[in-house]
């Protein structure tokens, strides 16, 4: 008799339980060199390395990059025509690969009219929120939208009918939006001081117009010169009434400026909609500064600064409109919506409370929504993207995150690690590119890049668990666990900057003494003021130096040389040491290569494709014409010189027939600030965001200034970079500057000379100073927040 089949018998593996790992092999992308890891899916993956190691280019440029490009191949052409095209990355193969969703540190968009709430879609609930209970009902969710001018119009269509010739109609059309007419939904209204923008002693032809881009040989200043409005020789000072009023206020109306029908208009209206129109943190350096001197900035005073006209105002649900609920501080915001109970949009607010709670869950409850989004930090801005992801039902996608950490009290990454562990629990694979030991600490998996960075940098030094780290010998392993102690002597301050009342944000009546010649720390969790602080009522002071967080403005044609001014007395020299014009050693100049303009590649469009960018054949990607290479300074021409690094660089401008001075003085400072490895050529667009930050830091510290206002410099800097950075403010301070550095890094705060602490909480919790005294005193009354934590890591 036979026996039975056992029922205990395991089922036969499949195929599709294999794919448990996201398999790369000889990825190059940037200074990748041939670089293959296997990542466990399901897992949080923690990326290390020094800046410019590679990291982003092997889980941004690589990973995440051919995810996107996959999922766009998926739309048809005609979606793809819409779509940002991403070429593969270089990279031979790449499996296992699940939907990626970014969340990095780009700055939000720094339109004027972007707030957190339409960012966040929050704005677009709250107006169909009113739009369905507010009281007085006065029209469609567009009647609460600041960005919806209410229009009203009337004409006749013609429609044309199959032969029968057309079919005339009269036709109404109107729209009620909750635009405030007056400052047009931006909130502010602007006020320009005349006497900024054109010098009465002079004529047009003399450069009156001084505005920036207004030259008086240029192309700008020829359309009011030719205009035939005023007499342009006549200084404008001599101007009758209606010459003036021509000249500044003019409605637009076409002219013949050399042969040529163009508008003419108004110099006022001109620069309010070339200047005006756009958000000041945006503009070039140049024309920000204009900005700043020529024009005042004040509430709208109509809205006064709500963006609403008066209708979407007086609309309102338990006696709050709309404007009041954009300014409130979104945890007392959620506490609103939560009282409200009203079955008719139950939904609405399910969704509303979920949105509000994640932003109080993340640590971002001190916002208001009315904030605009270009006045978000990198870190903010990041966990404002996250807020999106936290509540989402999606499984078995990839989350890759760019430093969550930035911008956060150590306090604060506790809650920031709890939420990368729960994406990760729900069944994801979370990618996290960063520097902090305690959060690299919560990793299931390491991936150390290295050894070093930029050429020396792209291998992978290092795969496996967080203990085999500390053991592995590499510079990220060996500095894990490094601890700066505090200082046992402090130097003494030489004076002190007084703040008296400061109350902007959420500062309250703050008043506090700056101490002078010394390394000042001012720190407090995120929201609580640090910023409102320093940049409201410090910066701006004569001799005072602010180095913010703001992006670095440069397209592919820009590099360090251009950004810093090394490339002007480097330029100089050649043209003095071959008889010739400066100008030809600029590849956006005369010295171009005729085939590619100077930009080294030729790029092909391809429409909905992705384009294709080949190495030029004529320069051979040198970005200079060929005669141009044939001029020589100290045996080099001018491409060798722009692919040196710093280090090779400043060694050869430093003596010789090379030795420049004044680019010798400015490489110093690049490799002050850790980067002697980057290429002087080396285009902007590849540098990642550390090496960003400190080519600012070093492009500032050329400037005139006894007090300087650094806002978190540790961003983006590895362990090992930390201990150099406190040297080199070290020096600062010792050379007789005063140093105030917005930080929270506990090595900073530890090495500080006086520490100001701001809280006790976020927003309105926030906003007092807490503490004021030697890092040693915090450490032993540990009576704030960052007391508790600095004991902690010092080992008090």
């Amino acid at each position: 008799m036979s026996m039975p089949a056992s029922t205990d018998a395991q089922p036969a593996p499949r195929d599709a339980d294999s794919h448990d790992v996201i398999r790369v092999q000889g990825a190059r992308e940037n200074n990748l060199k041939d670089v293959s890891v296997e990542l466990p899916k399901r897992r949080l993956t923690v990326f290390t390395g020094v800046s410019g190691s590679g990291k982003s280019s092997l889980v941004f440029a690589t990973i995440a990059a051919e995810s996107q490009r996959m999922i766009n191949e998926t739309y048809s052409a005609f979606v793809q025509g819409f779509m940002p095209s991403l070429a593969r990355p270089d990279v031979d193969v790449l499996e296992g690969l699940t939907t990626a969703i970014i969340v990095d540190q780009e700055r939000m968009g720094a339109n004027a009219r972007s707030t957190v709430g339409t960012v966040t879609d929050a704005n677009a609930m709250l107006r169909i929120l009113f739009s369905r209970l507010g009281q007085p009902h006065i029209g469609s969710p567009q009647a609460f939208s600041f960005n919806i001018p209410s229009v009203q119009g009337s004409g006749s269509i013609t429609i044309e009918r199959g032969g029968t010739g057309g079919t005339t109609l009269q036709r109404d059309f109107s729209q009620l939006g909750g635009m405030c007419p007056r400052c047009e939904g931006m909130g502010t209204v602007s006020d320009i001081d005349l006497a900024q923008i054109y010098d009465a002693s002079k004529a047009i032809t003399e450069g009156a117009i001084t505005v920036p881009g207004y030259t008086a040989d240029g192309w700008a200043v020829k359309m009011y010169a030719e205009s035939g409005f005023f007499d342009p020789a006549k200084p404008i000072r001599d101007f009758t009434e209606s010459e003036l009023h021509d000249l500044l206020y003019k409605e637009p109306t076409k002219v013949k400026v050399s042969g040529i029908n163009i508008t003419y208009e108004g110099l006022v209206p001109k620069v309010q909609k070339s200047m005006l129109s756009k958000d000041v943190d945006a503009l070039q350096p140049h024309i920000r500064a204009f900005v700043e001197r020529a024009v005042t900035f004040a509430a709208c005073p109509e809205c006064g600064g709500t963006r609403l006209n008066e209708g979407a105002r007086s609309s309102k649900i338990a006696g709050v409109s709309i404007a009041d609920a954009c300014a409130m501080q979104i945890s007392d915001l959620a506490e609103w919506v939560a009282s409200l109970d009203e079955p008719s949009v139950a939904p609405l607010l399910a969704n509303l409370r979920r949105l509000f709670d994640s932003f109080v869950a993340i640590g971002l409850g001190y916002l208001s929504l009315d904030r605009a989004s270009g006045t978000l930090s990198g870190g903010e801005a990041q966990r404002t993207k996250m807020i999106r992801h936290l509540g989402s039902s999606l499984t078995d996608v990839t989350y890759v995150f760019d430093e969550p950490t930035v911008g956060l009290h150590p306090h604060d990454i506790e809650r920031m690690n709890r939420l990368l562990l729960q994406l990760r629990d729900k069944g994801n694979t979370v990618l996290v590119v960063e520097h902090k030991p305690e959060a690299i600490a919560i990793a299931d998996h390491v991936v150390d890049l290295g050894p070093l960075a930029g050429a020396a940098g792209g291998e992978v030094v290092f795969e496996g668990t967080i203990e085999e780290l500390r053991s592995s010998g590499t510079l990220t392993g060996r500095h894990l666990d490094d601890r700066a102690a505090v200082k046992s002597t402090v130097r003494e301050p030489s004076g002190a900057i007084e703040v008296r009342g400061a109350d902007a944000n959420n500062l309250r009546d703050v008043d506090v003494d700056v101490p002078l010649g010394v390394l000042v720390v001012v720190t407090g969790v995120a929201g609580s003021g640090k910023s409102s602080l320093i940049h409201g009522s410090v910066a701006g002071r004569d001799g005072v130096v602010a180095i913010d967080q703001g992006g670095i403005k440069g397209s592919r044609r820009s590099n360090p040389a251009t950004y810093t001014g090394l490339l002007e007395p480097i330029r100089k020299a050649f043209a003095k040491a071959n008889g010739v014009k400066p100008a030809l050693f600029s590849a956006n100049s005369e010295g171009a290569c005729p085939n590619c303009n100077g930009a080294g590649v030729i790029y092909t469009d391809l429409g909905p494709m992705a384009g294709v960018s080949s190495t030029c054949e004529v320069c051979e990607g040198k970005r200079f014409d060929a005669s141009v290479l044939e001029y020589h300074l100290g045996g080099r021409d001018i491409s060798e010189v722009l692919g040196m690094s710093v280090e090779e660089a400043e060694e050869f401008f430093a003596s010789g027939e090379s030795r420049i001075p004044a680019a010798h003085t400015i490489l110093q400072r690049l490799a002050d600030v850790g980067l002697g490895y980057l290429t002087i050529g080396q285009p902007l667009t590849t540098l990642s965001g550390g090496e960003r930050q400190r080519l600012k830091l070093a492009t500032h510290m050329g400037e005139k200034g006894g007090v300087y206002i650094l806002d978190e410099p540790t961003t983006g800097l590895h362990l090992a970079d930390v201990e150099n950075l406190l040297g080199l403010l070290d020096r600062l301070v010792d050379s007789g500057k005063s140093v105030i550095v917005i930080e929270h890094h506990q090595a900073v705060m530890a090495h500080a000379d006086w520490i100001i602490d701001l809280g006790p909480g976020a927003g309105h919790d926030g906003g007092l100073v807490v503490f004021e005294g030697t890092p040693a005193d915090l450490v032993a009354k540990r009576s704030t927040l960052t007391g508790e934590h600095l004991a902690d890591y010092v080992g008090a």
